[in-house]
């Protein structure tokens, strides 16, 4: 019989295989759109409307957050997984069938707002049924099935762009996005609903039920589902005692505001560090040093096969290390990337013909990617999920993902204008912002590690602004787990050690 954590984080990982969608997506447009007969169909289209071509999908995604948020709050988090993928699919397929610029625009944003629906859904819904001690691991799967996205991409946007011709050459790789999301929509709904969820719309039993499942084997008499039901239940009644609307608490409770603007923050400045440059106008980047398209995409799968094992490293080293540290580091450390690929770039430009700059700019976008993919882009996703209660959880991480896409948004589309008017200065932009990003999060954000996420309007509450030197500590995860099974409840900054046996009989009537 599976570990009660084990079943947990398989959960978890079967609520993230709409990312992988997400990352090929992504990962695809960059093959598809030198596709010869791509063009044809599309009218050759010039550089501002290849930028609306890759930005119609971050548009689209910035889009579905204007209502995801209050969706997964009436229907639950499954039933609007299901919503995201049938967008998803019809979006998807109208890409494939596209006759013209404007299929391809529409099926794009149409695409890009079931991707962002699951983006935000999935770890809404894995960082309300985990245990703190493994929150990290599983929240940060949303990046890890990404890249597993974005790695498929690779070899069959290169497998296609070599082996197949005319109108295959594009559509064979747009059709294969659908895959993903068919076993996501039919089965997610055997998946339990989110407790916290349940807990929101009054339905105490079935959460304590979750929680069995989820944390015990089913046993609704063990302690630390008992305590873990109590704390959600107290936390629940005090959020809708307190507060007149999650919208109003968001925007007025200087505590929420102050969180909200973190996770704005966060998810802009991941498309500050340089990442979507790379994976949206790679050929045009690796060109400006010598190295043709061909080449470039293949060297994009061995990014690719980098960037999982960023991934997979986060996953394993987030519950020990925290949030705060990785993030900070390899934002220092991707602005340092920039530096050495600005000035490679500036004295090897292509026609130099010097191999070995050549060699080395490939190696700096590789340590980039292993940076970004072991901190930066998992962690933008983790950490706003974790930040908020359950009231106003769902609403605030539709915010702070609508600033991650219209971001990116941005950013695709003042690329290629960049490039054509001043070259190799812009990554300048992304050298500073390395640096800047990581100096802002080390001085205002706090850790996340480890703590429950009906303790965390207290916890944000006790911490100062500035963080360093605050001397604040986290007991480690597994500390707070064996509290929890002890009954020790922690609600509104207030400690109480629960009868468990009255509990349980509470429980039962």
């Amino acid at each position: 019989m599976l570990s009660p954590k084990v079943y947990t984080w398989l959960c978890g990982f079967f609520a993230a295989l709409g990312s992988v969608t997400f990352g090929y997506d992504l990962g695809i447009i960059a093959s598809v759109l030198p596709s010869e007969d791509f063009n044809r169909v599309t009218g050759n289209p010039d550089a501002t409307k290849q930028g609306l071509i890759v930005g119609c999908l971050l548009l689209g995604a910035f889009a579905s957050n204007i209502y995801i948020g209050s969706l997964a709050d009436r229907v639950g988090r499954r039933a609007a997984i299901v919503a995201g993928c049938i967008i998803f699919l019809l979006g998807g397929g109208i890409q494939t069938g596209a006759q013209s610029i404007r299929h391809m625009y529409g099926g794009r944003f149409l695409a890009g707002m079931g991707i962002g629906m699951l983006a935000m859904l999935a770890p809404l819904y894995q960082s309300e049924i985990a245990h703190p001690s493994i929150r990290g691991r599983l929240t940060t799967l949303q990046q890890f099935m990404l890249g597993i996205g974005t790695l498929i991409a690779s070899f069959i946007g290169y497998g296609c762009f070599h082996g197949l011709t005319g109108q295959a050459q594009w559509r064979v790789q747009l059709g294969i996005q659908l895959l993903p999301a068919i076993p996501l929509a039919f089965f997610i709904l055997l998946l339990p609903e989110s407790p916290r969820y349940l807990a929101m719309k009054g339905k105490s039993k079935e959460a304590l039920e979750v929680l069995a499942r989820l944390h015990s084997h089913g046993d609704i008499d063990d302690p630390f589902v008992v305590a873990e039901h109590r704390e959600i239940l107290e936390q629940v009644r005090i959020e809708q005692e307190e507060t007149r609307s999650a919208w109003v608490q968001l925007f007025t409770d200087k505590s929420n505001l102050r969180r909200l603007l973190l996770g704005v923050s966060l998810q802009f400045s991941v498309q500050m560090t340089g990442v979507s440059v790379i994976q949206y106008y790679s050929p045009q980047i690796f060109a400006s040093i010598g190295i043709d398209t061909s080449t470039t995409l293949g060297l994009q799968s061995g990014n690719s096969v980098i960037a999982l094992i960023g991934e997979a490293l986060c996953i394993w080293f987030i519950d020990r290390l925290g949030r705060r540290g990785p993030l900070v580091w390899a934002n220092a450390i991707s602005g340092f990337t920039f530096v050495i690929g600005t000035i490679l770039i500036k004295l090897f430009p292509a026609g130099s013909n010097n191999t070995n700059a050549s060699r080395a700019f490939v190696a700096m976008t590789w340590l980039f990617n292993l940076v970004f993919s072991s901190g930066i882009g998992p962690l933008s996703w983790a950490i706003p999920v974790e930040m908020f209660n359950t009231a106003t959880r769902a609403k605030a991480t539709a915010i702070t993902s609508s600033a991650a896409w219209i971001s990116n948004f941005m950013i695709a589309q003042v690329t290629p204008p960049a490039f054509a008017s001043i070259g190799w200065k812009f990554y300048l932009v992304f050298a500073i912002c390395g640096f800047t990003n990581a100096l802002f999060f080390w001085a205002f954000l706090p850790e996340t590690r480890g703590i429950p996420l009906e303790e965390l309007d207290d916890y944000f509450n006790r911490v100062p602004l500035f963080v360093p030197g605050s001397h604040f500590e986290l007991k480690a995860p597994d500390a707070r787990e064996e509290e929890l099974r002890r009954g020790r409840v922690i609600v509104g900054g207030h400690e109480d050690d629960i009868g468990i046996d009255e509990e349980l009989k509470e429980d039962k009537v």
